[in-house]
């Protein structure tokens, strides 16, 4: 075996003996490197007559081949290996059962608000949206409200920065100034007919979503939802008020053994007011008369604001807490239970 046989098997076992990436580029080194055995060999040429060079030099060259396909070899190998260890590591045991994501329900608020939209939508109410950051003309303004009334109190009410002077922003204490929003958007509508003394298309409409007030405790919530309710024609009165709310009543509690009353109050955008209450037939509340809505006629300033004559046109107007039928529909007595986002606890609904 000559010299140049002897360095090539010596680089095959020095590249086979090295366990990691690092260790074969420190054998590599040994033999091709700026000072390893073969670049040795490279040099020395220098001293040989030309034809010496040749039959040399291709010598070298070829021994060199070998101790660079040894050295590719070997760099696979380890590779390979490298990536069969990440495999065993990384493997999956496909025999196990899949970790499953539980489904998603929808919060019982919103199946109310759901149900409410759809029992309305069979009666011909359309259902309507609005800001929930409102201006103080919208909210109070054109509804009847003066200025000295306890809403408009800073402990009644989320006032926001901004706004006209002396009118901040605020967020809405209720749904009703959606019901203004919409009603002056259909007068302009159908302008052309009122002012023509046609009969303008009645305004009816129910406004659900989200209000804001400085309150809590176990009924009542900062935040809190109503829907609202307007119908507004030439011939609306309390007797299609009281048909509606019973109509809707019932069919979301789902019985006719349930029956409503009337009781007098006050609301400065209606007139005459009165508070809705509902006694059930059946279950555990049977007997018991619950508020669950305020109601009246709509107020003839109120009507005015809207763009109408309230020598012409009259309607009712109501209030219902989302929250509060919700609480009475699945038999809740903590409002704050729907706010907490226990899975527990909604997850019944699903």
């Amino acid at each position: 075996m000559n010299e140049l046989d002897t360095i090539v098997e010596a680089a095959r076992a020095a590249f086979g003996g090295a366990e990691t990436p690092a260790d074969l580029e420190n054998a590599k080194a040994q033999f091709l490197g700026k000072a390893g055995r073969v670049t040795g060999l490279m040099k020395g040429l220098a001293a040989l007559s030309i034809d010496e060079k040749k039959s040399r030099g291709a010598a070298i060259n070829l021994a060199k081949q070998a101790i660079e396909a040894a050295l590719v070899a070997r760099r696979d190998a380890l590779a390979q290996a490298e990536l069969q260890d990440q495999l065993r590591a990384e493997a999956l045991d496909v025999s196990l059962p899949g970790r499953r994501r539980a489904s998603g329900g929808i919060h019982p608020i919103s199946l109310s608000t759901e149900r409410i939209e759809a029992i309305f939508g069979s009666m011909g109410f359309e259902v309507a949206q609005g800001p929930e950051i409102e201006t103080d003309w919208f909210n109070f303004t054109a509804l009847n409200t003066p200025e000295d009334h306890p809403a408009r109190s800073m402990h009644d009410t989320f006032y926001i920065e901004g706004g006209a002077p002396g009118a901040p922003n605020l967020l809405r204490t209720h749904t009703s100034p959606v019901q203004i929003r919409h009603a002056v958007q259909h007068v302009k509508k159908h302008r052309h007919l009122i002012d023509a003394g046609q009969t303008m298309p009645e305004i009816r409409v129910i406004v659900p979503g989200r209000t804001y007030r400085v309150d809590s405790d176990a009924t009542h919530s900062p935040m809190f939802h109503q829907v609202e309710g307007l119908w507004v024609g030439e011939n609306i009165s309390f007797k299609d008020l009281k048909a509606v709310y019973l109509d809707f009543i019932q069919s979301f509690f789902e019985t006719r053994d349930l029956d409503i009353r009337f009781r007098p109050s006050f609301f400065p955008f209606t007139e005459p007011s009165a508070e809705i209450d509902i006694m059930f037939g059946t279950g555990p509340l049977k007997g018991r008369w619950l508020e669950v809505s305020g109601s009246g006629q709509v107020h003839p300033q109120v009507i005015r604001n809207m763009g109408l004559d309230p020598e012409r046109y009259i309607g009712f107007a109501f209030g219902s807490g989302i929250d509060r039928l919700t609480m009475l529909r699945y038999g809740v007595d903590d409002l704050r239970l729907f706010f907490d986002g226990d899975m527990r606890f909604l997850s019944q609904f699903q």
